[in-house]
């Protein structure tokens, strides 16, 4: 049976564990708020891209996208799936969701896969379920660090297609749902996908002034694709952080409420035991008082 210093013990070690959950709900807030203010940001910049975009299709008269002939894929062809995760825990289902996700969804994409993956956590479950791991990257730790890690990774792309060994890209991250709780989004990034193209050409331009495309036609287009690459790529890390944090948020919420719990069932058996206690010791001094009355 515990006595009043292992209670007491306990309470403090219960109240220190609080306090330290409290800072993470704090510090899980506040960057949930950050990603998510850049996820915003990237909206206009998208826009931007895509009318950049839309104005070299209109100046070079690009009407419709010619796809290519039928060209039966090689199970030698590579695919290469990107695969955001996080370094640390306290994150709920974060990570086997998204790890049983991209198992599921290579499996209808023929071709020999390779994963470059964002995250401790996620590249062990990976690497567990038999996926041949070939890059991994940190996590970054601040909304500073996103646009170093997004430059690598398409350095990295280049580098790869560069050399003909990986036909196309994946991305896997999680995206916050509308309201509460998120879910795994699967988005093919190379080669660039031809109904996103046509609706680029089916859209409207917003002014009554044709687009003229300055300078070289090529190199601008270039330019745009590079920055469309980047936008997706930053958008995806931005929006699995924004729901990894929230994760944590919600676990450590529902930590918070255990260890409440916690102390309300300590504080409630040191009151008890405390009392005991004191009565025993009121009850050998009455005792005392009636044998010397006596």
């Amino acid at each position: 049976m515990d006595t009043l210093e292992d209670l007491n013990r306990k309470l403090e070690g219960a109240k220190d564990i609080k306090s330290v959950v409290k800072a993470m709900k704090a510090m899980a807030a506040s960057r949930i708020t950050q990603y998510e203010a850049a996820v915003k940001s990237l909206g206009d910049y998208n826009h931007t891209v895509t009318l950049g975009i839309k104005a070299y299709l209109t100046a070079e008269k690009i009407q419709t996208v010619i796809k290519k002939p039928g060209i039966k894929k090689s199970n030698d062809e590579v695919v290469c799936a990107i695969v955001f995760g996080s370094d640390l825990g306290l994150v709920g289902q974060f990570n086997d969701l998204i790890c049983k996700d991209v198992q599921q969804s290579l499996q209808s994409v023929p071709g020999k896969k390779e994963i470059w993956v964002i995250g401790e956590r996620v590249q062990a479950l990976l690497a567990d379920a038999g996926l041949h791991i070939t890059k991994s990257y940190a996590v970054p730790g601040s909304i500073d660090a996103v646009t170093p890690l997004i430059q690598n990774i398409l350095i990295d792309i280049e580098n790869t297609l560069e050399t003909g060994r990986v036909k196309q890209f994946y991305m896997f991250h999680n995206q916050p749902k509308v309201g509460y709780g998120y879910e795994v989004v699967m988005q093919r990034l190379l080669p660039l996908d031809e109904q996103w193209m046509q609706e680029i050409i089916n859209m409207k331009w917003p002014t009554n002034n044709i687009p003229e495309v300055a300078g070289n036609a090529e190199t601008t287009l270039t330019a745009l694709i590079n920055a469309y690459l980047f936008v997706s790529v930053f958008k995806a890390c931005a929006e699995s952080l924004a729901t990894e944090n929230a994760s944590r948020l919600e676990a450590m919420q529902r930590a918070e409420k255990s260890i409440g719990d916690m102390l309300d069932s300590l504080g409630k058996k040191f009151q008890s035991l405390r009392q005991s206690m004191i009565d025993e010791e009121l009850f050998d001094v009455v005792s005392g008082f009636e044998a010397l009355k006596k």
